[in-house]
C-alpha cells in the first residue's frame, strides 16, 4: 500500500520525521511540491490521470469504430 502524506517542514517535529524517513533505503519516494504551485482542487495523482486518459481514449476509439 502506498500512502500520500503532506508535511509542512517549517515545524521542527516534522523536520525530525523527514530526517528519519530519508534515512530509509527502500520503500520511500519524495516528491516536492511547493504549496503555492498546487491548487488542491486541481490536483490529480498520476494514477488518476492515466485512468482518465484511458477512459477518454477508449471513448474516442469507440466513437470512430477503432474498438
Amino acid at each position: 500500500m502506498i500512502y500520500t502524506v503532506h508535511l509542512d517542514d517549517k515545524y521542527s517535529n516534522i523536520q525530525g520525521i523527514l530526517q528519519e524517513i530519508r534515512s530509509q533505503k527502500q520503500g520511500v519516494r519524495f516528491e516536492y511540491h511547493p504549496v503555492d504551485d498546487i491548487k488542491q482542487e486541481d490536483y490529480m495523482t498520476s494514477e488518476e490521470f492515466w485512468q482518465e486518459a484511458d477512459k477518454r481514449i477508449t471513448k474516442i476509439c469507440k466513437q470512430y469504430g477503432v474498438l
